[in-house]
């Protein structure tokens, strides 16, 4: 496993260092992180058109994290992913994640979106990336809650859509030998092992249909985010690194009322201040082979994101586990052969 990397999009604003590339990732390096996670619709940070036409611009983007330290771990194109299917009951509200010029055209904007993380298979293959960060949009998140009754064949169909829109860029980042990660997250209609599960089979166990595994969302589930790992570590592709707590009381649970951050159940917290068990998921993770990089995502409504970042990286740095080379006890161990196999058992010897 790699790492400690950072997923830029929380830190990235107007003022120095978060501003540019360079500045950023000057302050990544600083605080001890060795890959960064890049935004793609961040144009403070980043360029994606660009990336996808011009290795030289991609040559000169990776020029500038190189100079600074860093690696580039993954893209990502949440925002963009979120609109690959978008129920219209949130048009308004997630048009905010598109330019202008594609507002109030929900079918434009889908097919800005759909351009968008096409884009991004083929900048990820310019930046040497295996993996990309993105979501899955939702049609069908509003029907969470079986009431009113579900149709019957509704939920079917929403799978079947959703795989239509994502089985063409799917094919586009088996082109370009990149794999794309869903984060499995509450708002999306793939957020739990289950809803994977069955858009999945919808794709036809697309080999680029994979997984970013982060605990915290399964935590606010309240899902078995260790066991998750033991089902699905083939698809566990990228890994945000990200803590959260639940403490329910008698007044509010698992759907958080409509309250804020800080008065919701299930809050994410910095890395450390939750109750994730991430010596038991780095050690999980190694178990099965993950190779990829362990990416902090800072969320959290009551530390600043400067301490949380520079936290992290220690915290990440602790946790990473180097596998051994031969068994703890080998020392005691011995040359054995047939016969003395057979005499440990008590049975007869040849």
């Amino acid at each position: 496993m790699k790492g400690p990397a950072i997923f830029l999009a929380q830190f990235a604003s107007d003022e120095a260092p978060f501003n540019s590339l360079d500045s950023i990732t000057k302050w990544a390096a600083s605080l001890g992180y060795k890959g960064v996670q890049i935004p793609t619709w961040d144009g403070r940070l980043f360029d994606l058109e660009k990336a996808a036409e011009s290795q030289t611009y991609a040559d000169e983007v990776k020029g500038i994290c190189a100079a600074n330290g860093v690696e580039i771990t993954e893209l990502s194109t949440h925002l963009q992913g979120q609109l690959v299917a978008s129920h219209p009951a949130y048009d308004k509200l997630f048009d905010g994640f598109a330019p202008t010029q594609v507002h109030n055209n929900p079918e434009a904007r889908t097919a800005w979106a759909i351009d968008q993380v096409k884009m991004a298979a083929k900048a990820s293959e310019r930046f040497g990336c295996t993996s990309h960060a993105t979501f899955s949009g939702a049609l069908m998140w509003h029907l969470m809650y079986p009431w009113p009754q579900r149709p019957a064949g509704l939920v079917e169909e929403g799978f079947a859509e959703l795989a239509r829109r994502w089985k063409p860029i799917f094919d586009v980042f088996d082109e370009y030998n990149v794999d794309a990660c869903f984060e499995l997250h509450p708002g999306e209609d793939l957020h739990d092992g289950v809803t994977f599960e069955r858009f999945l089979e919808a794709v036809d166990n697309h080999p680029r249909c994979n997984i970013l595994y982060d605990p915290s969302h399964f935590v606010l589930q309240q899902l078995d985010y260790v066991q998750f790992i033991d089902f699905y570590h083939e698809r566990i592709k990228a890994f945000h690194v990200k803590d959260a707590e639940f403490r329910p009381n008698g007044k509010a649970g698992v759907y958080g009322s409509y309250s804020g951050w800080t008065e919701r159940p299930g809050r994410f917290r910095s890395l450390g201040d939750g109750q994730v068990d991430f010596t038991q998921i780095f050690t999980k993770l190694g178990h099965y082979g993950y190779d990829g990089w362990a990416v902090l995502e800072w969320e959290c409504a009551f530390k600043h994101p400067e301490q949380g970042a520079a936290e992290g990286a220690p915290f990440i740095a602790k946790h990473l586990i180097r596998k051994p080379t031969h068994a703890f006890d080998d020392f005691a161990g011995g040359d054995v052969d047939g016969d003395m196999i057979r005499q440990v058992l008590g049975l007869p010897t040849n």
